[in-house]
């Protein structure tokens, strides 16, 4: 029991019953005085037309007659009191009241009588100061329309317990459903989806639950892709290293061979060091513990020093690498090692599609929210497709495989998330040289 009431099921029925017993209470609280103030008056009302039959009735000297009147009265717990000549036949009536009967006029009131209250009654008669007065006791009457009234309460009470029970069950379906299909989910089942039926919040649920299914299906999807791509990559370096490494130790490379054969394995070597630093640096920036060390730098001498380390690789048979830069400094707040990262992984992406003589251009400009650093190049560039999905694991990777030179599938994406780390934003177009172009917006050093 004491689970069932952890559950909201549970709650809900206890909150449903406790709701019911309380408008039970509040309504016998409000009704039961209105209840027993209409019964007073009608008991009051009652014994007036008691009174006044018992009057016309005692009128007759025959006592007999007057003695079967009395015991019919008392039968009904009605008292009769007679008054003869300002004095009542039996003691205990209040004093006003007797006189006043005795003195002719007519008595509606409650009253004590004996040490109880009474509903007081009294007409007179005519002649000696006579009269008759009745009373009957006012307790009782709440219990007595307590009593009429209990079982109703209760059937109320139990109709709210029973409409808590079907609500808490109502309620708590589509919580019950979705955690089902949660556990669906969990186990590996990607297609599970949730009906969406009214009411709104179950609509709601039902949708939200859907569309995390729906990402999550999409997500391990392109996980899927990204590390095919990611083995794929380290495979071809890995075999080039181990048919090399055999035909040395087999001796089919000889001594003349061996030095192309060292470099050839160096440089796969690099190749595979960049991929894992890479992976590394990308798994570090999601778990967001990469340390950045950011001060104020100048765009204009970062954008030169990338220009002179880059300006080797570009001849004789590579683009022509420009520079577009301002005159004044351009100071922005960030991690410049980190930019020149992002930078060199970008230039490392045109120089491996962009034909030879066509412009790689590496430009700095202020902007009004922070200084900006261009890449654009004149290569092939991007469908509006692929811009949408630019900075996603191996997206681009995925789609050019076999058509023209790739990367590991990294690059943009590791650039994407050191620029947010940095606070920057990073945007992919086209460029006006009619490739691609890549634009990296930094803040501004703040103010004291």
């Amino acid at each position: 029991m004491r689970d069932f009431f952890r559950t909201l099921a549970g709650r809900v029925v206890l909150v449903t019953a406790a709701t019911a017993v309380i408008a039970v209470i509040v309504t016998a609280l409000v009704a039961l005085p209105i209840a027993v103030r209409t019964a007073n008056n009608a008991a009051r009302v009652d014994l007036q037309e008691k009174s006044a039959v018992a009057v016309e009735l005692l009128r007759t000297e025959r006592p007999a007659a007057r003695e079967k009147i009395v015991s019919q009265l008392r039968e009904d717990g009605v008292r009769v009191y007679l008054i003869r000549r300002g004095v009542a036949d039996t003691p205990g009536l209040p004093p006003g009241v007797v006189q006043q009967v005795a003195n002719g006029s007519e008595v509606d009131k409650t009253g004590v009588v004996g040490g109880k209250a009474m509903l007081i009654a009294g007409r007179p008669l005519k002649g000696n100061n006579a009269g008759v007065v009745l009373t009957r006791p006012v307790t009782g009457t709440a219990a007595r329309v307590l009593r009429g009234v209990w079982l109703a309460l209760l059937a109320g009470l139990a109709c709210g317990v029973l409409g808590g029970a079907l609500l808490a069950r109502f309620i708590a379906r589509p919580i019950r459903q979705a955690a089902a299909a949660a556990a669906r989910l969990a186990a590996g089942e990607r297609t599970v989806r949730l009906s969406v039926r009214p009411p709104a919040e179950a609509t709601e649920l039902a949708g939200a639950f859907n569309q995390l299914a729906a990402a999550l299906e999409t997500s391990e999807g392109r996980e899927r892709d990204f590390l095919l791509s990611v083995s794929h990559e380290l495979r071809t370096p890995l075999a080039t290293i181990r048919g090399y490494a055999e035909a040395l130790a087999d001796g089919v490379v000889g001594a003349d061979g061996a030095p192309k054969a060292g470099a050839t394995m160096l440089a796969e070597a690099e190749r595979l060091d960049r991929l894992i630093a890479d992976l590394l640096v990308l798994s570090r920036l999601e778990a967001a513990d990469l340390p950045i060390d950011v001060v104020e730098v100048d765009l204009v001498e970062l954008v030169r020093a990338a220009a002179d380390a880059w300006a080797p690789r570009c001849v004789p048979d590579g683009p022509r690498l420009l520079v577009e830069v301002p005159d004044v400094p351009i100071v922005v707040h960030t991690d410049p090692g980190r930019i020149r990262q992002v930078l060199d992984g970008l230039c490392e992406n045109a120089l491996r599609i962009v034909p030879p003589g066509a412009p790689l251009v590496l430009a700095a400009r202020p902007a009004p929210a922070g200084g900006v650093v261009e890449v654009r190049d004149g290569g092939p560039g991007f469908t509006d497709d692929d811009l949408a999905v630019a900075f996603q694991r191996g997206a681009l990777h995925q789609r050019y495989r076999g058509i023209r030179k790739v990367g590991s599938g990294l690059g943009l994406a590791l650039a994407a998330r050191l620029v947010a780390r940095l606070g920057g934003t990073i945007e992919a177009g086209h460029a006006a040289e009619g490739g691609a172009r890549f634009t990296v917006e930094l803040p501004y050093p703040a103010r004291t």
